[in-house]
């Protein structure tokens, strides 16, 4: 996965787009900086399925930015974010449907024999572990509340 951002960035700095170039070196630099704090961990660096967690985080601040600067009334800061988001979201996998991903919640719901909102946390964990980058946890989240609670 760092092989293919990085050569998107080679591609992006030979055509000069330069929000892709931006946003592409704010990807790798959080990708390093999660390399150096599980170095200090006595790890060799993150793999793929931690780059999905920095990625789908990536995104989520910028929805979030995007949302402020919209009611601030700041729309070319919104559209900014939004390409940012777009150029992110290129390196995630395709994102579950509202039923695949109440389908997955109910499977792992079973699997582990969920049966009350004490059990969200590890549900939500296997959730993150098998789903990453392709599943809004603030939805699922909701969902498992909504079959637990």
């Amino acid at each position: 996965m760092r092989d293919q951002i990085s050569n998107q960035l080679k591609t992006a700095l030979k055509a000069q787009k330069k929000r892709e170039i931006s946003t592409l070196r704010l990807i790798l630099a959080a990708i390093k900086d999660r390399d150096i704090a599980s170095r200090s961990k006595g790890k060799d660096g993150v793999d793929d399925q931690e780059i999905l967690e920095i990625l789908a985080k990536m995104i989520k601040q910028r929805q979030e930015s995007v949302k402020t600067y919209e009611e601030a009334g700041r729309l070319e800061l919104a559209e900014a974010e939004q390409e940012e988001i777009e150029i992110i979201s290129g390196f995630l996998p395709e994102q579950l449907s509202a039923e695949d991903t109440r389908s997955a919640v109910e499977t792992v719901i079973k699997e582990i024999g969920a049966t009350s909102l004490k059990d969200m946390g590890r549900t939500m964990s296997i959730l993150k572990e098998r789903y990453a980058g392709q599943m809004d946890f603030s939805v699922s989240s909701s969902m498992v509340k909504e079959i637990l609670g």
